[in-house]
């Protein structure tokens, strides 16, 4: 059987890649290897081959086992030392054997020990002291061990929500693509997600081997652009169009946000910019103090004036010894 490809090598990543660099790699191998696009005999297997890669390389932990343990990361128990095992692979030789027909790790010696008469030796006998006979590495078959129960994969996936959505949560029906093909999952969006933040979804990731259970699938939210409104963590902030005299002489004025209509107070002598704002009526958040929203003023005038409003602004200009260029 063939070794199985590394997984930075399988993205066209160096061990020292990013996360972001990880996920840019994933995506852009998706996009050319997704079945749906590409009909290629081998396109499929390149695409699950990737989001496999993705789904290990993009979880720390994961990461952290694959480095240390290579392909064995999955059948190392978690408490075992990184150098212990590789003291032990190594004095095998790297390889554990492999009774007749076995198979999965070679049929013959190791590296210096193969050859007619040498002794065979047992990656179980090696290590005996560290693993002793734990669930998942006993016998199969009388010959070399066997994997036992192996969880699925960890996957995620982006969830575009409008900031209405955001704002309320609620239910919501979304198509995945993954290695086994698009599928329909139903979601309950809490109310006051934000972008960036992570949904988990237990048991909805990819699928175990030898009965183990399915990961988890994690929908990183991403908030998508709005004409009125502008979110930074919890607060938003919408704009507010006035008029020269509102803005002078103050005045209450409706805003939009997020859960409807408000008000806000404009106090007088208010200038183009000001932000005025409404505390706790940005994101709602259910395990702390909500966001703020704020009113960004825009003073505008009329396009065209009528001949008693150019006469009241000539005489409020022959009047006003207001010059904002002075200083």
């Amino acid at each position: 059987m063939a070794p199985a490809r590394d997984f930075y090598e399988v993205l066209g990543v160096p061990r020292t890649a990013s996360q972001d660099e990880i996920q840019r790699a994933y995506r852009k191998l998706a996009r050319k290897y997704h079945p749906d696009v590409n009909k290629d005999p081998d396109a499929e297997e390149r695409f699950k081959e990737a989001s496999e890669a993705y789904a290990v390389l993009s979880d720390r932990e994961q990461r952290k086992r694959y480095d240390a343990f290579g392909e064995d990361f999955r059948r190392v128990p978690p408490d075992v030392d990184p150098q212990t095992w590789a003291r032990a692979r190594a004095g095998a030789g790297g390889r554990t054997r492999a009774g007749a027909g076995a198979g999965g790790f070679g049929d013959t010696g190791f590296g210096g020990f193969g050859g007619a008469g040498a002794e065979e030796v047992d990656i179980e006998d090696l290590l005996g002291g560290i693993f002793g006979r734990r669930s998942g590495w006993g016998h199969r078959g009388g010959a070399g061990f066997g994997r036992g129960p192996i969880p699925g994969a960890d996957q995620e996936a982006e969830l575009e929500l409008t900031v209405e959505e955001a704002y309320h949560g609620g239910h919501h029906r979304i198509t995945i693509s993954g290695p086994d093909g698009p599928r329909t999952i139903d979601v309950d969006i809490p109310a006051g997600v934000t972008d960036g933040q992570r949904i988990r979804l237990a048991g909805q990731g990819g699928h175990g081997s030898d009965g183990g259970q399915r990961g988890d699938l994690y929908l990183v939210v991403r908030l998508r652009a709005h004409e009125r409104y502008r979110v930074g963590g919890r607060d938003v902030t919408v704009r507010l169009p006035l008029t020269p005299w509102e803005a002078a002489l103050g005045t209450t004025a409706p805003v939009d946000t997020p859960a409807g209509e408000a008000k806000v107070k404009v106090p007088a002598g208010t200038s183009c910019g000001r932000r005025l704002r409404l505390r706790g009526r940005g994101l709602p958040n259910p395990r702390g103090r909500p966001g703020d929203l704020f009113a960004e003023v825009q003073v505008q005038v009329p396009h065209r004036l009528s001949p008693e409003e150019k006469r009241l602004f000539q005489e409020l200009a022959a009047t006003s010894s207001f010059d904002p260029r002075r200083r």
